[in-house]
């Protein structure tokens, strides 16, 4: 739950920040005049602040979310990147001239939409706040960020390295809060023009509908998936055992793009399922501040008897537990990585999102035969395959119902790349 001490803004607060972002996006204000160039300039000044205090920020992002430090600093090092990357597109966004019949002269201009909406998750704050604000600020828009209750805190801190950066007034604006209050204002607010959202299915339905409702206002979402990873039997064992731990313990398997369908084929199938098991139990579990720790504990409690409650599930629907399943200690939310076997496709844990540090290996017989089961979900968000084969590698690609596909490797990002997914995964793409 949100801090106590931390303002929980109303509707009245959130029309005041939208207003001052649409008075920000006048077309005589200073931030509209602005030379694209000047944009740039000020992105990258906010890159050096955010920089300068990354330190502070990994510290506050662990305290406020549990994010282990390693990992913490891998994600802050991206967000210093974005910052970068989307600045230098500043001054590069262009038109173009069209040629039509008769004696005229026709041509197109790419113009700042407005408003935006940034509604950011509680797994990456800073990460989604600098990849997203700084597209938005690049492209000339202004935003309002909400960001999710249980973390607040270091929004606020990056909003105030946009201040110090020279960004003007309005141009930025956090409004901490809960979803049903600050969250419904901001998606039916008539002077919104775009929002972007990552976070659940559910909210993610009742924000497009709110548009849809509302001013049409642009909509791009990533809502989370249940993405499979191929490990074929010309895989590399050793790199295909690490990669599939590290997309689903990776932040507690708080992510999205969580590989939280293991496929493994039969040939390897035993054999992988013994060095899944035996890593798993080789994390490193404990406080995420400190260096030595690869595993943490859940966001809340809440979390963590979901993730409880889907192990059990597990255990009852017939797979084999072959590591972890329990909550470890009384203090914190600490839950083990686990490791499930025998997985079938029908089994809750199969099928459901988890959000939680729960492998699910499955066994497969056939390439054909593992396409159709890998798309057999209502999500699309990523996948990922092992092989040697460079023509099963590119079938998989080919055929997979995924937005992002790796080969063998996972979660390997870069700000060049588009982000997003397919059917209930979400629309459109982050780039």
């Amino acid at each position: 739950m949100m801090d106590q001490s931390m303002p929980r803004l109303l509707k009245a607060d959130v029309d005041a920040a939208v207003r001052a972002a649409k008075d920000a996006f006048h077309r005589n204000s200073e931030w509209r005049l602005m030379d694209a160039s000047e944009r740039a300039r000020l992105l990258n000044k906010w890159a050096d602040l955010v920089n300068r205090d990354l330190d502070y920020l990994i510290e506050l992002e662990t305290l406020d979310n549990g994010i282990v430090v390693q990992t913490n600093r891998r994600f802050m090092s991206g967000a210093v990147n974005a910052i970068r990357y989307n600045a230098s597109w500043a001054d590069k966004i262009q038109g173009s001239t069209i040629p039509v019949d008769g004696e005229a002269f026709s041509y197109t201009l790419k113009q700042p939409v407005g408003v935006s909406a940034i509604i950011i998750p509680w797994n990456a704050p800073v990460l989604f706040f600098t990849s997203k604000v700084s597209a938005a600020l690049a492209a000339g828009c202004t935003v309002v960020v909400k960001p999710a209750e249980q973390t607040p805190l270091t929004a606020l801190a990056l909003a105030s390295l946009v201040a110090e950066a020279g960004i003007p007034p309005g141009v930025v604006n956090v409004v901490p809060g809960f979803g049903e209050t600050a969250g419904a204002a901001l998606t039916h607010h008539p002077d919104v023009a775009h929002i972007s959202f990552t976070g659940s299915l559910q909210v993610g339905k009742m924000i497009q509908q709110a548009a849809g409702v509302n001013n049409l206002k642009r909509v791009q979402l990533e809502l989370g998936g249940k993405s499979p990873l191929v490990v074929m039997n010309d895989a590399d064992l050793d790199a295909a055992v690490q990669f599939a731990a590290l997309g689903v313990f990776t932040n507690q398997g708080q992510m999205c793009i969580a590989a939280s369908r293991l496929f493994v084929q039969s040939g390897i199938y035993d054999e992988f399922v013994k060095r899944a098991s035996e890593f798993a139990k080789t994390l490193v579990v404990g406080k995420p501040t400190d260096l030595k720790t690869q595993h943490g504990p859940q966001i809340d409690e809440n979390l963590m008897n979901r993730v409880l409650g889907y192990i059990e599930k597990g255990v009852s629907e017939g797979a084999k537990l072959l590591a972890g399943g329990k909550r470890i200690g009384k203090t914190g939310y600490y839950v083990e990585p686990t490791v499930f076997s025998d997985v079938t496709d029908d089994m809750t844990i199969a099928v459901e999102e988890i959000f939680g540090p729960v492998q699910n290996i499955l066994k497969f017989e056939t390439f054909e035969e593992v396409i159709e089961r890998a798309n057999a979900t209502n999500y699309g968000l990523a996948a990922g395959i092992f092989t040697s084969s460079i023509e099963t590698a590119l079938q998989f690609s080919k055929h997979i119902e995924a937005g992002m596909v790796w080969v063998n490797t996972y979660l390997h990002f870069g700000n060049q790349l588009p982000f997003g997914g397919f059917k209930d995964s979400g629309i459109g793409r982050e780039k």
